[in-house]
């Protein structure tokens, strides 16, 4: 199971809205993501994302991709 760790990450660094979210990414990362993309980002974890968004959002909160999703392995057990 995946994790997504990115409130926890914007909270460790005193981020504390999305507003602010976009502007880092702005101004660290020079990538603009809108404001119905960025309630997306912090409602759930992301079915999907673009390369660049990833890159960006590691860029602008200074952290991996790893520290973004935490991976806790399933409770089922394969084969009997």
């Amino acid at each position: 199971m995946l994790e997504w760790m990115l409130r926890k990450i914007m909270a460790d660094r005193g981020i504390w809205s999305g507003a602010a979210l976009g502007r880092l990414l702005n101004e660290k990362a020079d990538y603009n993501l809108s404001a119905p993309s960025i309630s997306a980002l912090l409602s759930g974890s992301p079915k999907q994302m673009k390369a660049d968004t990833l890159d960006a959002l590691c860029t602008a909160l200074e952290c991996n991709p790893n520290d973004l999703w935490v991976h806790t392995p399933s409770s089922r057990t394969k084969g009997a």
